[in-house]
């Protein structure tokens, strides 16, 4: 049975669809988010994420700055919703966009939203099998451990149910926020142009995460499933 490096070329040739798709994405939200910032709204990204909050009933979810540029999220245990401090502070459709999908997360989590608390459930094992994958995975191809690769295997699997589960939960999320800022008037629908595409740049990263997922565990079952024939 071979022996596989994570970076070899074999691998990188495999994973090279979601590879190339994930670097276009990030070209397009950085170029999204660049000319979005130069877009003035109406309200900050703090202003129109606690209008949507109130406006859902959850003024207890409470919006506190974070360091670093795109690390905007909602933190389901604490029901904190997190924007970094040029979102919080920025009076651009890049801030209001953003800060309006990260209200959608909570929204979501307040109206019990399922693709989401599947999704809170799988962050253990998925932040587990990331890690306990890749040593299993090695150690089972160096000693030819069949247990052990199917066991990494396994493990990996939790990862890629996450990133699958994930994508629902993101696409609502970026729904959820265009709606609401046309609805309450925080964003006009003839000047939705640079949200939206802020918002469908950042999908597509998840949609480029996931294939990358998929495409590694397939990676490691037609090397598990290639070396047993050899065995056998």
């Amino acid at each position: 049975m071979g022996f596989p490096i994570y970076y070899n070329l074999q691998m990188l040739l495999f994973l090279s669809p979601a590879l190339i798709l994930a670097f276009i994405a990030q070209m397009w939200v950085q170029s999204a988010y660049a000319r979005g910032r130069q877009m003035a709204a109406s309200v900050s990204g703090f202003m129109a994420a606690r209008r949507l909050l109130d406006s859902a009933g959850l003024q207890q979810v409470e919006i506190e700055t974070v360091p670093g540029q795109l690390s905007d999220h909602y933190d389901p245990r604490g029901k904190v919703l997190r924007l970094s401090e040029e979102n919080y502070h920025g009076r651009s459709l890049a801030a209001v966009g953003i800060a309006a999908h990260e209200a959608g997360h909570a929204i979501q989590d307040a109206v019990g939203y399922l693709p989401l608390i599947i999704r809170n459930f799988a962050v253990p094992a998925a932040s587990f099998g990331s890690g306990a994958a890749m040593l299993l995975l090695l150690l089972g191809f160096l000693f030819q451990w069949t247990w052990m690769i199917g066991l990494g295997i396994v493990c990996f699997s939790a990862v890629v149910f996450f990133q699958v589960v994930n994508l629902p939960v993101e696409f609502n999320a970026s729904s959820r926020a265009k709606a609401l800022l046309v609805e309450y008037g925080i964003v006009h629908p003839q000047e939705m142009g640079p949200v939206n595409s802020v918002l469908n740049a950042a999908a597509l990263t998840y949609v480029a995460a996931t294939l990358q997922a998929i495409l590694q565990l397939l990676y490691f079952i037609m090397l598990f499933t290639g070396g047993r024939r050899e065995r056998s």
